[in-house]
């Protein structure tokens, strides 16, 4: 339960003053053996609940993780998943789900509400996977998002065409590899703010996706924000808090 609920079950009578001063005793975090600490306050302070990221986890403290998070939440979302890793997940939560193209491994309700705009943008269809992990982060948080893929500068009508899309969002996400040149051009068709996720995809001098970071980062186009190489995670964040801003401007709050 959230704060707010809390308060909320116990104005109604739902809950005694015992369980809501249970509640905020507390500890802001609960032990997982030695080898997590699961931030359950996360959301009070941020407004957004803690997320897994599962590469590299030993299976028996993924399964731990999951578990705790499913039960305390109701939902949970974990990023850079394996195959395999899913199948472990799914013994314990049947009803998760898995990405293989995101590597997103989830479950959430089914009656959460999506807000606002955020335009994804992919300049080829091989940047697909970071676009998505960005689209959905930004989706599981309550956003609604519209994806924009294959609309790379080599073949810039493809963009052109799709400019109602991006210029209604409140936030845009250009995801791209080679030199990373579709942020810039982007930036100069919107007057929102844009984030540059640049991927690791590209030919040798590419360096493994450093060439289009440092591309983005020298962009001339304004209202550029640049995140880590591959990292949509960081990007559907970040475009998430945008878009709560729009859609609180928008409804007058």
């Amino acid at each position: 339960m959230e704060t707010r609920e809390v308060l909320e079950r116990y104005k109604k009578g739902q809950i005694s003053l015992d369980e809501a001063e249970s509640f905020f005793r507390k500890a802001p975090y609960e032990e997982l053996g030695d080898y997590a600490k699961l931030d359950t306050h996360r959301e009070i302070r941020s407004g957004f609940p803690e997320v897994i990221f599962c590469s590299g986890k030993p299976d028996e403290y993924l399964k731990n993780i999951y578990r705790k998070m499913y039960d305390t939440y109701g939902e949970v979302f974990g990023t850079r998943a394996s195959k395999e890793q899913y199948e472990i997940i799914a013994e314990i939560i049947p009803v998760i789900e898995y990405d293989p193209v995101a590597g997103i491994l989830k479950y959430e309700r089914t009656d959460k509400e999506r807000k606002g705009l955020i335009a994804v943008c992919s300049a080829g269809t091989a940047d697909i996977p970071v676009a998505e992990e960005a689209a959905k982060t930004a989706e599981y948080f309550g956003s609604k998002v519209e994806r924009v893929y294959d609309v790379g500068v080599s073949g810039i009508h493809r963009l052109l065409s799709r400019t109602d899309v991006i210029q209604r969002a409140n936030c845009v996400i250009a995801v791209a590899g080679m030199e990373g040149a579709l942020a810039s051009v982007i930036g100069g068709l919107v007057d929102k703010p844009v984030i540059a996720v640049p991927t690791s995809v590209g030919y040798g001098a590419s360096m493994h996706g450093l060439s289009a970071l440092l591309t983005m980062i020298n962009s001339c186009a304004n209202g550029i924000a640049v995140v880590n190489i591959d990292n949509g995670y960081g990007a559907g964040y970040i475009a998430t808090q945008i878009n709560r801003m729009g859609v609180k401007n928008q409804e007058g709050r």
